[in-house]
Order: structure tokens, then C-alpha cells, then sequence
């Protein structure tokens, strides 16, 4: 069975885990600290990060993007019959949404409202350029069927949606076609199945304990009226 190696909230690992959800392939995951890396994940992990994949042969592969690649060449496709050009704008699509996950952790673990206002204005121009190529026609990024754009977006959307429950702030607010993409997506129930159990209590301790978003959240607790319960 292949092993995964992890960080509770890393983004880029669930990117990884969803894809095998997705594809219901069997694998074991074990959990690190980053702040206290094991000598024997730094031997086999060269950029000391995860996601590490181990496969069946024992073999450590690393950096997601070619953890990716790596699923997709030995257990196929999540979809079949795409041309060599939607492929290559699928990868394309699915770098962008990646690349932005350093932008939405910084913006969350914003200490002050400058600073978490700066960064959530780059991280919605990126949902806006979705909110221009998606159809609303369809269920998922490009059809009715899940594609790996919609596993590379689900960790911003996944983190978005956790963010608006709890404090009431929607990164999502005024894209009406990401956000119905956004409950779509989780209604599959990948992305719960793609992180640890006590994935929301640990994202929670992180960036909603002496950030701006903390404080967010206390704020709209003292504005709801008596009697009702604050997101």
C-alpha cells in the first residue's frame, strides 16, 4: 500500500489525499510536525516538505505537482478521453489554483486588517479569473464530472468554506458562479474524506488564534443578537 506523508493542514498534501479519494485508491497516511521534522522524513523528502508519497516499491516521491503526475500515470485518469490540448489547459488551470495556496494561508494567518485585506484582494482576483472561465452550467469546472482542476481548487475552496462558517467572512463574496462550484464540490464529500478527523479543530487552532480572522470572529459574536448562536 503506498503511504503518504502529512501535515495536518497542509493544502498541498490534501490535494494529493483528494485525488486518491477520488479515484478510491487505498493508502496509509502518517503525520509530522513540522516544527519538529523527523531525521527519517529529511533523508527522504530533498525540499523538506510534504506531501512525501512513498509508493509500493518503497520509493519517495515528492512536490505534489509530480505526486500528481505520478497517480495519473500509474492508476490512470480521473478522466477518460481528453484530448492532448485540454490536458495541457487542465494542468495549466490546476497550477494556477496551487499556486495560490502560500497566498491563501498567508491571508488567513494575517495579523492585522492591513495586512489580511492586501492579501485577500490578490487571493479574489484569483477566484475572479474562475468566476470569468466557469460556464454555470455546470456542476464542476468544465462538466458534470469531477476533473483534476476541481481537485486542485478544493483546498482553497475547502478552507474558504470553513472560514465563512466560522467567523462570517466570505472570500468568495460576489462570485456567484465559484461559490455554487464551491457547494458542489463539497457536497461530494471529498473533502472531508481527504483530511484528518480533527482537520477543522486543527485549522482552527492555527489561523483563528491571534489573527486578524480571530478577532473577525469575536467581533461578529458580539454584533449577533441575543439568543442566536454566532458563526
Amino acid at each position: 500500500m503506498i503511504k503518504i506523508v502529512s501535515f495536518k493542514i497542509c493544502p498541498f498534501v490534501q490535494r494529493v489525499t483528494a485525488a486518491l479519494e477520488t479515484k478510491n485508491i487505498a493508502y496509509e497516511i502518517e503525520y509530522i510536525s513540522l516544527k519538529d521534522k523527523p531525521q527519517w522524513f529529511l533523508d527522504i523528502s530533498p525540499n523538506g516538505q510534504v506531501p512525501v508519497l512513498v509508493t509500493e516499491n518503497n520509493i519517495a516521491l515528492f512536490e505534489s505537482d509530480a505526486i500528481i503526475e505520478y497517480i495519473e500515470d500509474e492508476f490512470g485518469s480521473i478522466e477518460a478521453d481528453v484530448t492532448n490540448e485540454q490536458l495541457a489547459m487542465d494542468r495549466a488551470w490546476s497550477y494556477l489554483g496551487s499556486k495560490h495556496y502560500i497566498l491563501q494561508c498567508g491571508t488567513m494567518s494575517s495579523k492585522d486588517k492591513t495586512t489580511f485585506e492586501e492579501r485577500s484582494e490578490k487571493l479574489v482576483k484569483a477566484f475572479t479569473k474562475v468566476e470569468e472561465k466557469l460556464s454555470g452550467t455546470t456542476v464542476f469546472f468544465k462538466s458534470n464530472h469531477v476533473s483534476k482542476v476541481d481537485i486542485a481548487w478544493l483546498p482553497l475552496l475547502h478552507r474558504a468554506d470553513i472560514i465563512k462558517r466560522k467567523t462570517g467572512f466570505d472570500l468568495l463574496e460576489g462570485l456567484p458562479k465559484v461559490q455554487a462550484w464551491q457547494l458542489n464540490l463539497l457536497a461530494t464529500g471529498i473533502a472531508v474524506a481527504s483530511v484528518a478527523q480533527d482537520f477543522e479543530e486543527q485549522f482552527s487552532d492555527f489561523y483563528l488564534t491571534n489573527t486578524y480572522l480571530a478577532g473577525y470572529t469575536k467581533s461578529k459574536a458580539k454584533e449577533e443578537p441575543v439568543g442566536l448562536t454566532a458563526c
